[in-house]
Order: C-alpha cells, then sequence, then structure tokens
C-alpha cells in the first residue's frame, strides 16, 4: 500500500543517521586505531600492513557515507523502492564533491520522486509486481539523476565548498566564538530536537572530513552529565545541600551515563530547577566548545564518549576542556540553585520515629 504524499525532512533524516551511525563509528574507529599504528591508506594489497588494512577500511566506510545518508531518506520517504535511488543519489553527491549536504538532499529528491510514482503512476495488472523492485527505482533514477546532475548539482557544490570554506577559514578568535555557540545550542535541551541541529551540521562536516566539530559534540555531549556530578560533590563540600533524594539517585545514573556520551540521564534533574540548570549546563559546554576548537581538537569518531578520547586529534586539550566545562557547570549550579530544606535533604527526609513504652503491655 502507497503511502501517503506528506513532505517531511526531519523525520526521513533522523532515520537515516540512525542507520547511519554505525558506519561513521565503525569507520572513524578503524581510521583512528590505524593511525594511532601508524598505518596509511593503502593503494593496492603489496606490502599492506594491518594498520595500512584499518586505515585503508575506515576510509572505504566514510566514503560510503553520501549513499548511506541518501538511501537510507529515500528509504523513509518511499520504502524499498526508493531505496536504490537513493543510493545512486549518493554516489552522485561523492561524485560531485558535495559529501553529506548532497547525499541528503539527492536522498530527499529521489525518496519523493519514487513515492509520487507509486502513488500516481498506473499500469497494467501483469505489471503491477514489477513496480517496487523495476519501474520505480529505474524511473526515479533517471528522473533523480538528472534533477541532481543538471539542475542542483553546481548550487549544491557552491553551497557545500562555501561552508567547508568557511568553517576551514575561522581564525582563532572566530573560532573561540563558533566553538562556543555550537557547544551551547548542542546541548541545551539534552540530545533533544534543538541540540540535534548543530550535532547534524557537525556530523556533516565530518563526513567531509572536518573533524573539529566534531570533537565539539563529543566533549559537550558529557558536560552536563559530569557537571551535574560535581555539583553534587561540591554541594556536600561547602554544606549546601541542593539535589533532593531522588535527584541525588537520578545523578548515580546520569554520570556513567555521560562517560557514553548520553546526555539524556540529565533531564529528571534539570525539570526540577529547568531554568537554573540549563543556563549552568549551556555556559559550561560553550565553554568546553570553544576550548576544544581554539586549539584545534578533532574527533573522527561521532560517538563513544570517554573511550574516544584517546583516538581524538589533540586529546589532552579534550580532556582539559572537558574539565574546564564541566568545572564550570558545578560551580555555576552550587552558587545560584536554592538550599533546599532539610526535610528534602539526602538521609534526613526520614523523621526519627517516636519512643513507644510497652513495660506495661501483658500477654495473657
Amino acid at each position: 500500500m502507497a503511502k501517503k504524499m506528506k513532505f517531511e525532512v526531519k523525520r526521513p533524516t533522523l532515520t537515516a543517521i540512525s542507520y547511519l551511525l554505525p558506519l561513521i563509528v565503525a569507520s572513524g574507529l578503524l581510521i583512528a586505531i590505524g593511525n594511532l599504528a601508524g598505518g596509511n591508506v593503502a593503494e593496492s594489497l603489496d606490502g599492506m600492513s594491518f594498520p595500512d588494512m584499518l586505515t585503508t577500511v575506515g576510509v572505504f566506510g566514510m566514503g560510503l557515507i553520501p549513499s548511506f545518508i541518501g538511501g537510507y531518506i529515500a528509504y523513509a520517504i518511499a520504502d524499498r523502492p526508493g531505496l536504490a535511488p537513493g543510493f545512486l543519489m549518493g554516489q552522485i553527491a561523492s561524485f560531485l564533491g558535495t559529501g553529506f549536504l548532497g547525499g541528503l538532499i539527492g536522498g530527499l529528491v529521489a525518496g519523493y520522486i519514487a513515492l509520487a510514482l507509486e502513488n500516481y503512476l498506473k499500469v497494467p495488472k501483469w505489471a503491477q509486481a514489477l513496480m517496487p523492485m523495476m519501474i520505480i527505482p529505474t524511473l526515479t533514477t533517471i528522473v533523480a539523476g538528472t534533477v541532481m546532475l543538471f539542475v542542483l548539482g553546481y548550487p549544491v557544490v557552491a553551497v557545500t565548498q562555501a561552508l567547508n570554506d568557511f568553517i576551514v577559514g575561522l581564525d582563532q578568535s572566530a573560532k573561540l566564538l563558533y566553538g562556543f555557540i555550537i557547544g551551547f545550542i548542542g546541548c541545551i535541551d539534552y540530545g533533544g530536537a534543538i541540540s540535534k541541529v548543530p550535532n547534524l551540521i557537525c556530523d556533516g562536516l565530518l563526513a567531509d572530513g572536518i573533524y573539529g566539530p566534531e570533537g565539539i559534540k563529543v566533549l559537550c555531549a558529557m558536560v552536563p552529565p559530569f557537571g551535574v556530578t560535581g555539583a553534587w560533590l561540591l554541594s556536600k563540600a561547602f554544606h549546601k545541600p541542593i539535589f533532593n533524594k531522588e535527584e541525588v539517585e537520578n545523578i548515580k545514573v546520569a554520570f556513567p551515563m555521560g562517560c557514553c556520551m548520553i546526555s539524556e540521564g540529565v533531564i529528571p534533574i534539570a525539570m526540577n530547577d529547568l531554568a537554573r540548570t540549563v543556563a549552568s549546563t549551556s555556559i559550561g559546554c560553550g565553554v568546553c566548545g570553544a576550548i576544544s576548537f581554539f586549539f584545534d581538537n578533532g574527533s573522527a569518531v561521532p560517538s563513544g564518549g570517554v573511550f574516544v578520547i584517546p583516538a581524538m586529534s589533540q586529546p589532552l586539550v579534550a580532556v582539559i576542556a572537558l574539565l574546564v566545562g564541566s568545572t564550570i557547570t558545578a560551580f555555576m549550579l552550587v552558587a545560584i540553585k536554592k538550599r533546599l530544606p532539610d526535610e528534602d535533604v539526602e538521609g534526613t527526609s526520614v523523621k526519627e520515629e517516636e519512643e513507644v513504652d510497652l513495660s506495661g503491655l501483658s500477654f495473657s
């Protein structure tokens, strides 16, 4: 049964990214491990070492990013008939050198052309079985390929090149500003809809070989849980209780989640004091991003938390940025959050039971 025609970008893009992330993570780790071991991209099997193999396979994987994003966007829009045309539009994006952005646009073009054919193209009954595996993919590829190469090709190339040149050409003072902005917005709602916008841009730049923004994304996702945990420890040291028992239990879960770059564990804590918590964590993330970007730290791996810091281009800078951002968040929370009454504080909310005199009680 054909889907209804409804234009949307967010849902198919997020679907494609969910398929894309394992490819990027695996490829990025292979490149990082191979480079750390002294590997290079091999041109042939002659003299290929194991580190060379890791680096080479990782580079092959990164080269598939436009096809993956295009194929699975088209799949999310038009199901199976859109998959092959979407992958082919990704190949066209690679040919044009438009990377992630070209794959995204190509996937949308192929997906909606395939969906339109599925809804409106009428064929004899004997040809209906051929629609999903031959007629729709073939016609979609012809039409979408024509659009990509002869209509959208030059504009997408120009936009992609302009964006890449802008990021690469930033001076150090501009890197401080843009690093702060990317970090600030990238964790403002702890992995929600707002955060996904800059994070998607970082992923797109990663696909084009620009690793600095991806380093910001990885590090800043850990700042809120680390910062909140630090605030809890500082509140105990300064004897200023700011978290109730339930929040403390949530912190104990949020911290290990944060080590794995999952910032959503902070949401239950933030909801009890949203303005102060969001302000503290966002500023901490902004400072973390500014330090990382200013000192040219980058990550070829888009996920993994603390476990991928050794594979970053500047691991020491990454650790410093993470610690500074988390510490700022912690001190801000302790400074601006209100002291809780004793009955809400961990270990003091249960009143002592009154003593009961049982001396006059007898049993017959």
